[in-house]
């Protein structure tokens, strides 16, 4: 089957379309057929080792010193049932899913295999698969986050988003307002459409004034792009306010239910997955070029099956 392997670290041209073996799934996994995954800040980060001092270190350990010793690359998946172990029983042949496959990675196969038990969920009716690839990561990322800020014990939570149009930013403008939120999204001149479009009630744009001197005050604030601080955001924050960013060492735990409740919404029509480019797997590298722009607003989608 093909794959997209990362050869070693560095630039997007360090991918690689091979071929390698399909994989078989153990008596507790499910054989998925990919159609679809996104290229996201995950992605990137584990092909560049895009880290600084012991983190890098530490990612070195972790993921593999010259490469990634899993060299499959992707995060988010979407994709068909294709056989399953003799003890599963969530699955069942043919069942279209969604999904994360974790630190391992792996998505961008024409086939991966996963654990029952893991982050894998009947994808919702209403949505293509490349809708549902663009949908775990980032909305994952953004309920850890603001659920561990407490934002369900806040009545009429205020929350700012920083870095509002990325991939995890849209995502969290659209799971605070399922929390009852007053969202104000923080974003550049060209992402303010969309912002709004998602829910954003209020727009910060960077380029014309500093978030930081606003005199509002916020329950909550999230960077949800890792170039703030704390110390920075700080007089933002109301009494016992809470401050969170996906630059710290905590790591977004995975929870099934996650992916139930995104799927609850896109289905009711309370979800939207941001796309902004489509490419094929022949374009991996073009792909990657592209979110390493900067410029990319939501999702970059990469098709696969």
């Amino acid at each position: 089957m093909k794959a997209v392997v990362c050869t070693k670290y560095g630039a997007p041209e360090v991918l690689k379309i091979v071929e390698i073996e399909k994989p078989v799934p153990k008596d507790d996994e499910v054989l998925i057929k990919v159609m679809a995954s996104a290229v996201n800040s995950a992605d990137v980060r584990v092909r560049k080792l895009d880290a600084d001092g012991m983190l890098k270190i530490v990612m070195r350990f972790v993921l593999g010193f010259s490469k990634p010793r899993n060299a499959v690359m992707g995060t988010s998946f979407s994709g068909i049932v294709e056989q399953t172990g003799k003890n599963v029983r969530r699955f069942k042949i043919g069942d279209e899913v969604f999904g994360l496959m974790g630190v391992k990675l792996g998505a961008q196969a024409e086939y991966a295999v996963k654990q029952e038990k893991g982050m894998i969920a009947i994808k919702p009716v209403n949505a293509t698969f490349e809708e549902a690839a663009a949908i775990p990561f980032g909305a994952h990322t953004s309920i850890y986050f603001l659920e561990s800020a407490k934002i369900k014990e806040i009545k009429s939570p205020k929350v700012l988003i920083y870095g509002a149009t990325g991939a995890v930013g849209t995502s969290a403008i659209q799971i605070a307002k399922h929390f009852n939120a007053q969202v104000a999204a923080v974003c550049s001149e060209a992402g303010q459409g969309l912002a709004k479009e998602l829910g954003a009630d209020d727009i910060i744009l960077y380029e014309k004034e500093d978030f930081t001197k606003l005199n509002e005050k916020f329950d909550i604030v999230f960077d949800a792009v890792g170039k703030t601080s704390k110390k920075k955001c700080g007089p933002l924050l109301k009494e016992n306010g809470t401050y969170v960013t996906v630059a710290s060492l905590d790591i977004a735990k995975e929870k099934v239910e996650q992916l139930e409740l995104l799927r609850d919404l896109f289905e009711a029509g309370n979800y939207k997955a941001a796309i902004d480019k489509v490419f094929t797997m022949e374009s991996i590298v073009d792909s990657h070029r592209y979110v390493d722009t900067g410029r990319k607003k939501g999702n970059v989608v990469v098709t696969i099956g």
